[in-house]
């Protein structure tokens, strides 16, 4: 069995963003050689997700408008997490909610996807390098 690892790296110039990081998936899964097996792609950040929907902007909006909902940012007084001198709180809760990582079957060499499919990697305390890892095992 084969294993390989990547990491994809992100720093996106807002709070929160929704980035469709498929085709990076993708090329390591091709990177790997792997044809049939599994690839796990996780946040390496406890406020950034992984995860799989539709790449369509209104269904993105709506996250926003969800999320903001369940965890609104403002005010930042209301997380006792925000007392340690952090102003995150709420995208530690927006984490819990999208998740950490997506698993995907690589069958003859390409992500096994139902209709509409795509990975994304989700940010929701942003302006500062961040790290996906991708890790394919496989023959």
């Amino acid at each position: 069995m084969k294993s390989y690892r990547k990491e994809l790296w992100f720093e996106v110039p807002t709070r929160r963003a929704f980035l469709n990081i498929t085709p990076d998936v993708e090329e390591t899964v091709r990177e790997s050689g792997v044809q049939e097996g599994l690839v796990l792609v996780n946040a390496m950040h406890i406020t950034a997700s992984v995860f799989i929907n539709d790449d369509e902007p209104g269904l993105h909006h709506d996250f926003e408008v969800f999320l903001e909902r369940l965890a609104p940012h403002q005010p930042t007084s209301q997380y006792h997490h925000n007392r340690t001198g952090e102003d995150n709180g709420d995208g530690h809760i927006k984490r819990q909610l999208f998740g950490r990582e997506v698993v995907v079957a690589i069958t003859d060499g390409q992500l096994d996807f139902g209709p509409w499919e795509q990975v994304f990697y989700g940010e929701f305390d942003g302006r500062r390098p961040k790290r996906v890892l991708v890790k394919v095992v496989g023959e």
